[in-house]
Protein backbone atom coordinates (compact mmCIF):
# COMPACT_ATOMS: atom_id res chain seq x y z
CA UNK A 1 0.00 0.00 0.00
CA UNK A 2 1.30 3.48 -1.04
CA UNK A 3 1.44 6.04 1.76
CA UNK A 4 0.12 9.29 2.10
CA UNK A 5 -2.86 7.53 0.43
CA UNK A 6 -5.22 10.55 1.72
CA UNK A 7 -2.60 12.97 1.28
CA UNK A 8 -4.78 15.96 -0.56
CA UNK A 9 -2.40 17.67 -3.61
CA UNK A 10 -1.92 21.15 -3.58
CA UNK A 11 -4.57 21.80 -7.38
CA UNK A 12 -3.04 25.28 -9.06
CA UNK A 13 -3.19 27.01 -12.33
CA UNK A 14 -0.44 26.22 -14.50
CA UNK A 15 2.31 29.27 -14.41
CA UNK A 16 5.28 29.16 -17.63
CA UNK A 17 7.88 27.60 -15.24
CA UNK A 18 5.80 24.35 -15.18
CA UNK A 19 6.14 23.80 -18.97
CA UNK A 20 9.15 21.72 -19.12
CA UNK A 21 8.45 18.80 -16.21
CA UNK A 22 4.58 19.06 -17.41
CA UNK A 23 6.15 18.06 -21.15
CA UNK A 24 8.17 15.63 -19.63
CA UNK A 25 5.48 13.88 -17.42
CA UNK A 26 3.39 13.57 -20.47
CA UNK A 27 5.55 11.81 -22.88
CA UNK A 28 6.98 9.29 -19.78
CA UNK A 29 3.58 8.41 -19.45
CA UNK A 30 2.74 7.90 -23.00
CA UNK A 31 6.04 5.87 -23.45
CA UNK A 32 5.59 4.02 -19.93
CA UNK A 33 2.27 2.95 -21.51
CA UNK A 34 3.79 2.17 -25.22
CA UNK A 35 1.43 4.78 -26.77
CA UNK A 36 4.42 7.21 -27.77
CA UNK A 37 3.27 7.04 -31.58
CA UNK A 38 2.15 9.51 -33.83
CA UNK A 39 -0.92 11.23 -33.71
CA UNK A 40 -0.79 11.60 -29.92
CA UNK A 41 0.06 14.76 -27.66
CA UNK A 42 3.39 13.01 -27.41
CA UNK A 43 4.15 14.38 -30.93
CA UNK A 44 2.31 17.71 -30.47
CA UNK A 45 4.48 20.77 -30.18
CA UNK A 46 1.91 22.37 -28.11
CA UNK A 47 2.80 19.97 -25.56
CA UNK A 48 6.39 21.90 -25.14
CA UNK A 49 4.41 24.95 -24.37
CA UNK A 50 1.19 24.43 -21.95
CA UNK A 51 1.09 27.99 -20.20
CA UNK A 52 1.03 29.33 -23.34
CA UNK A 53 -1.56 27.07 -25.10
CA UNK A 54 -3.78 27.14 -22.16
CA UNK A 55 -3.76 31.22 -22.49
CA UNK A 56 -6.44 30.46 -24.82
CA UNK A 57 -10.33 31.91 -24.25
CA UNK A 58 -12.21 29.23 -23.12
CA UNK A 59 -9.89 27.36 -21.50
CA UNK A 60 -7.54 26.24 -18.67
CA UNK A 61 -4.61 23.64 -17.29
CA UNK A 62 -4.45 22.52 -13.63
CA UNK A 63 -1.29 21.49 -12.13
CA UNK A 64 -1.06 18.61 -9.41
CA UNK A 65 1.86 19.25 -6.91
CA UNK A 66 2.80 17.17 -4.22
CA UNK A 67 4.77 18.62 -1.60
CA UNK A 68 5.38 20.79 -4.15
CA UNK A 69 6.99 18.18 -6.33
CA UNK A 70 4.90 18.33 -9.96
CA UNK A 71 2.76 15.15 -10.13
CA UNK A 72 0.70 16.00 -13.32
CA UNK A 73 -2.07 17.54 -14.69
CA UNK A 74 -4.88 18.03 -17.00
CA UNK A 75 -7.07 20.91 -18.51
CA UNK A 76 -9.82 21.75 -20.70
CA UNK A 77 -9.48 23.32 -24.45
CA UNK A 78 -12.33 24.87 -26.66
CA UNK A 79 -11.24 22.37 -29.34
CA UNK A 80 -11.82 23.65 -33.23
CA UNK A 81 -15.01 21.66 -34.51
CA UNK A 82 -16.63 20.63 -31.50
CA UNK A 83 -20.49 21.26 -31.11
CA UNK A 84 -21.55 24.61 -28.95
CA UNK A 85 -21.47 23.81 -25.59
CA UNK A 86 -19.03 21.43 -25.65
CA UNK A 87 -15.16 21.56 -24.94
CA UNK A 88 -12.49 19.03 -24.71
CA UNK A 89 -10.90 17.49 -21.22
CA UNK A 90 -7.21 17.41 -22.68
CA UNK A 91 -3.35 16.64 -21.25
CA UNK A 92 -4.40 14.94 -18.11
CA UNK A 93 -1.58 12.76 -17.03
CA UNK A 94 -0.09 11.79 -13.76
CA UNK A 95 3.33 10.39 -12.50
CA UNK A 96 3.09 6.58 -11.87
CA UNK A 97 3.72 7.40 -8.13
CA UNK A 98 0.57 9.38 -7.92
CA UNK A 99 -1.86 7.08 -9.88
CA UNK A 100 -4.27 4.55 -7.71
CA UNK A 101 -4.36 7.75 -4.92
CA UNK A 102 -7.80 9.07 -6.10
CA UNK A 103 -5.74 12.01 -7.80
CA UNK A 104 -6.76 11.10 -11.29
CA UNK A 105 -10.71 11.48 -10.64
CA UNK A 106 -9.54 15.06 -8.70
CA UNK A 107 -8.58 16.48 -11.81
CA UNK A 108 -11.95 15.39 -13.91
CA UNK A 109 -13.45 16.99 -10.98
CA UNK A 110 -11.75 19.96 -11.62
CA UNK A 111 -11.67 20.08 -15.01
CA UNK A 112 -15.41 19.65 -14.89
CA UNK A 113 -16.02 22.39 -12.54
CA UNK A 114 -14.01 24.59 -14.71
CA UNK A 115 -15.75 24.31 -17.42
CA UNK A 116 -19.14 24.35 -15.98
CA UNK A 117 -17.55 27.52 -14.64
CA UNK A 118 -17.01 28.76 -18.27
CA UNK A 119 -20.14 27.61 -19.85
CA UNK A 120 -19.82 24.68 -21.12
CA UNK A 121 -22.29 21.84 -20.68
CA UNK A 122 -20.52 18.97 -22.04
CA UNK A 123 -17.41 17.74 -21.84
CA UNK A 124 -15.69 15.52 -24.82
CA UNK A 125 -12.13 13.31 -24.58
CA UNK A 126 -9.96 10.90 -26.89
CA UNK A 127 -7.81 8.49 -25.71
CA UNK A 128 -6.33 5.11 -26.84
CA UNK A 129 -6.92 1.72 -25.50
CA UNK A 130 -3.12 1.67 -24.32
CA UNK A 131 -4.41 3.95 -21.55
CA UNK A 132 -6.94 1.19 -20.24
CA UNK A 133 -6.85 2.27 -16.37
CA UNK A 134 -7.74 5.98 -17.46
CA UNK A 135 -10.83 4.37 -19.80
CA UNK A 136 -11.87 3.01 -16.51
CA UNK A 137 -11.54 5.85 -14.81
CA UNK A 138 -13.44 8.03 -17.09
CA UNK A 139 -16.53 5.33 -17.36
CA UNK A 140 -16.57 5.92 -13.39
CA UNK A 141 -16.55 9.72 -14.00
CA UNK A 142 -19.72 9.43 -16.25
CA UNK A 143 -18.01 9.57 -19.68
CA UNK A 144 -19.85 7.78 -22.01
CA UNK A 145 -18.36 6.16 -25.13
CA UNK A 146 -19.09 7.87 -28.78
CA UNK A 147 -18.91 6.14 -32.20
CA UNK A 148 -16.54 8.63 -33.47
CA UNK A 149 -14.68 11.59 -33.07
CA UNK A 150 -16.02 14.79 -32.37
CA UNK A 151 -13.65 18.06 -33.30
CA UNK A 152 -10.78 18.90 -35.04
CA UNK A 153 -7.93 17.66 -32.69
CA UNK A 154 -5.48 16.11 -35.18
CA UNK A 155 -4.76 12.94 -32.61
CA UNK A 156 -5.50 10.38 -35.22
CA UNK A 157 -3.42 8.24 -32.89
CA UNK A 158 -6.53 8.49 -30.41
CA UNK A 159 -9.40 6.03 -31.61
CA UNK A 160 -11.61 5.81 -27.97
CA UNK A 161 -13.62 9.32 -27.97
CA UNK A 162 -15.90 9.50 -24.80
CA UNK A 163 -18.46 12.47 -23.68
CA UNK A 164 -19.81 13.69 -20.42
CA UNK A 165 -22.92 16.04 -19.99
CA UNK A 166 -22.02 18.61 -17.56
Amino acid sequence: MRENLHTQPLVREIAPADNATLAQIIRQVLTEFKANKPGTVYYDPTTDDLFQLFQTPGSRYWVLEENGVIKGGGGIFPTEGLPQGCCELVKLYLTNDSRGRGWGRLLIEQCATGAQQLGFTELYLETMPELSNAVALYHKCGFEPLEGPLGQSGHFGCDIWMLKKL
